[in-house]
């Protein structure tokens, strides 16, 4: 059923969609089909227990821009076997590390870099809106963010599994303080005793709000963040996936394989995160897409630390279903300097969702490849 993925097949992968072209005065943004591969693992073994020595941080610059990283020369398929193994951390400490085999399924021929800043960029007025209320805050797709305790965000993407940023859990070097006893907080409504089930939305003040928190069980982190964290590869790979100890019991948000930027409605993406300058708040913006690369998204949406891990996404037209659907199609990472024909220019950064990632990340959360051939 499988053949191993060589360099030349791999480098077709890179643009596998099956391309919707935008056509006729009531043509709809939808989403593209992708001929997405089989991650599978090889082999899994036992590493040290980690020193959790690192500080967390809340965000993470590169200077390798646009053209820097197109200017990359593509990897060997051995390199991206590395980049997409992953260490799997567990709550009592422990440590693996997993290779991995990348196939293409064969049985029915036709498959569906400047200066870093020390401040996350607001650009000209703050376009970012504070999210009030718990008829907002509770209601999809504002409910699916959640707060990590290391300070970071994250996106509910499954029953029991939260999507964020590498760098939240892993500077590279090290698991971060916190990362064995992670946990994941859900923005709830206080309850003043004796006011259990009152209607309390009509009031002029927005409700005060608190965190319930459900411990983290493992947590998977790709080589390639690890690996790669020393130069400016790593960028590429700053994403992780949570497993909770229980579900969550709330909607969650699909990922999705992210399609062009010319593609995506309006040109733009939307994210909602904690960020740290508006402290108990969800903060929702939206921007356009200014440049991308085949891992990355190149944007100016308002941010501040606290917001990595956001994921990012886009409402389309699902043909198969006949209706719209929001998927995550990245993952808010962090911020660069870009020399733009010779003038430094600053974005903020989100990691696209390709199909290797789609393939990776499903694979964490289903466990079963046949569950993961569309993305």
């Amino acid at each position: 059923m499988f053949r191993m993925a060589g360099l030349s097949t791999l480098i077709l992968l890179l643009c596998a969609a099956k391309d919707v072209v935008p056509s006729g005065p009531h043509w709809k943004p939808t989403w593209p089909s992708y001929r997405v591969p089989v991650i599978l693992p090889q082999s899994t073994f036992n590493l040290d227990k980690p020193q959790f020595d690192a500080e967390a941080r809340l965000e993470v610059a590169s200077p390798c821009g646009p053209e820097c990283h197109k200017s990359s020369p593509l990897p060997t398929y051995e390199e991206v076997k590395n980049y997409l193994s992953y260490e799997t951390l567990y709550a009592n400490g422990s440590l693996t590390e997993t290779e991995v085999g990348i196939y293409i399924l064969t049985s029915t021929g036709d498959e569906s870099r400047g200066k870093s800043r020390t401040k996350r960029q607001i650009y000209g007025y703050d376009s970012r809106f504070s999210i009030f209320g718990k008829d907002f805050l509770l209601n999809y797709p504002f409910s699916t963010s959640v707060k990590l305790s290391t300070g970071c965000t994250g996106t509910l993407v499954a029953e029991k599994h939260v999507l964020t940023a590498a760098h939240c859990i892993h500077d590279g070097k090290s698991y971060v303080k916190g990362a064995q006893k992670l946990r994941v907080g859900f923005l709830k409504p206080k309850v003043k005793n004796g006011s259990k089930g009152a209607n309390i939305t009509n009031s002029a003040m927005p409700e005060k709000m608190k965190f319930q928190w459900i411990r983290v069980k493992r947590t998977h982190v790709p080589k390639g963040w690890i690996k790669g964290n020393a130069n400016d590869i790593g960028m590429d790979y700053d994403y992780a996936l949570l497993e909770l100890k229980k579900p969550h019991k709330r909607k969650f948000m699909k990922i999705g394989v992210s399609p062009p930027a010319r593609h995506l409605p309006g040109g733009r993406i939307h994210f909602s995160g904690y960020d740290n300058d508006r402290p108990g708040n969800l903060v929702y913006r939206f921007c356009d897409v200014k440049d991308e690369t085949y891992d990355l998204l190149y944007q100016q949406c308002d941010a501040q630390p606290g917001a990595s891990g956001s994921g990012v996404y886009v409402r389309m037209w699902k043909r198969q279903n006949h209706k719209w659907e929001r998927k995550i199609i990245g993952i808010f990472s962090g911020h660069q300097w870009v020399d733009m024909n010779g003038t430094p220019q600053d974005f903020n950064v989100a990691v696209r969702i390709t199909p290797l990632k789609y393939a990776q990340i499903c694979y964490w959360i289903k466990g079963n490849y046949l569950d993961c051939r569309e993305g």
